[in-house]
């Protein structure tokens, strides 16, 4: 097993890694928008699926691995209405790749942010 840290996402706002490699995947935390060198998260859900993602690509990119690698994705929205903006921007991120996915209303986030994305990426074998 191997725990996933890189200053290029924001740490943990509780006591968990960023992701741990085990068994061939690589399992990522719940990433919210916060931006790494600010500390501030966007107030719209478009600012804050784009650093999701970023946050989500420098975490697989400290492991080695890219976008292309995701197998499982679970979106959780504090408003679906914000649907189809988040596709959006997952689009953008995933290109052409399609992993697995579920897209989850939540009635509250960690920090009221308005969307968490966690994944889980298959590492080289």
């Amino acid at each position: 097993m191997r725990f996933i840290q890189t200053d290029d996402a924001p740490a943990p706002v509780g006591p968990y890694s960023q992701a741990v490699e085990a068994n061939g995947f690589l399992y990522l935390s719940g990433q919210l928008g916060i931006d790494p060198e600010t500390g501030e998260m966007a107030t719209d859900v478009r600012g804050q699926a784009a650093q999701v993602f970023a946050n989500i690509g420098a975490v697989l990119a400290a492991a080695g691995l890219g976008p292309n690698d995701v197998v499982r994705v679970n979106a959780f929205l504090a408003d679906m209405d914000d649907f189809k903006a988040f596709n959006e921007i997952y689009s953008d991120f995933f290109g052409e790749h399609r992993p697995a996915r579920a897209a989850i209303q939540a009635a509250r986030l960690p920090l009221d942010s308005l969307i968490e994305v966690e994944a889980v990426a298959r590492t080289p074998e």
